[in-house]
């Protein structure tokens, strides 16, 4: 057995004295798809940002491609060079262009020349689809344009590790599509990624495991099938209904 990509043991983060993680267990395995569901406040975002490294944890390790990256002697940048992150709002810079936008990582963390750093951006962006809109500035496209430029960003260091924090709750329903069936390509491709996500069709059809968060622990895990076909906790099912009134 190889070690997985991404071990996560006992964690927990408090602000304060409020718990948001009260001992979380997740393992990601090499170009596996995990999936975290739960409603709002659960602690999903700020799992992702404890893997990170956004957020200092209070307690627990986390092993990335087992090495702890929680010891405090860690060098946070460098573990961060290696994990793509996509949030909700594309965080693009709107002064540049979708090309140099995808091209600052390599040139600024990767030292690649400016001519190598943009071959490689304009790679991406044909990766996702963009190639005619590598001149574009963010206003000039769509959110869903956006989204997928801001994953080729992500990308771009070659990362071992893809995180997706709620990347399509702020598209447009039509927009949805185009950025899940890019997702669905990234993890065929054998990319791993553990998202945050509410999309549970998609879950069902592309995650190897869903956990579902509850009130900062893990509450229910398994494959889809079994996790949102025959939940087994009063929460989850509850949670289930309420998603799919909407």
């Amino acid at each position: 057995m190889t070690a997985p990509v991404l071990d996560v043991r006992a964690l927990q983060k408090h602000y304060g004295k409020h718990p948001v993680l009260s001992g979380i267990d997740l393992t990601v395995g090499d170009g596996k798809t995990v999936a975290l569901i739960g409603g709002s406040g659960s602690g999903k975002s700020t799992l992702l940002k404890c893997v990170n490294l956004l957020e200092q944890v209070t307690d627990g390790e986390i092993y990335f491609d087992g090495e702890e990256i929680t010891d405090p002697r860690i060098d946070a940048d460098r573990v961060r060079r290696r994990i793509g992150v996509v949030f909700q709002a594309y965080n693009l810079f709107p002064h540049m262009t979708a090309l140099q936008n995808v091209a600052l990582a390599p040139r600024r963390v990767g030292r690649k020349s400016k001519s190598d750093a943009e071959a490689k951006a304009r790679e991406l962006l044909a990766r996702v689809g963009l190639e005619k809109q590598a001149d574009s500035y963010p206003d000039r496209m769509s959110g869903g344009q956006q989204q997928r430029t801001a994953i080729a960003r992500a990308l771009a260091n070659e990362p071992r590790l893809l995180l997706l924090d709620e990347v399509t709750s702020a598209l447009d329903p039509e927009l949805v599509g185009e950025v899940l069936d890019l997702i669905g390509e990234l993890k065929s491709q054998g990319m791993t990624i553990l998202m945050a996500t509410h999309e549970m069709d998609f879950c069902r059809h592309a995650a190897d495991t869903v956990c579902f968060l509850d009130n900062g622990v893990v509450a229910e895990s398994g494959p889809p099938e079994q996790v949102l076909g025959s939940p087994s906790s009063p929460r989850l099912q509850q949670f289930l209904s309420r998603v799919r009134r909407h």
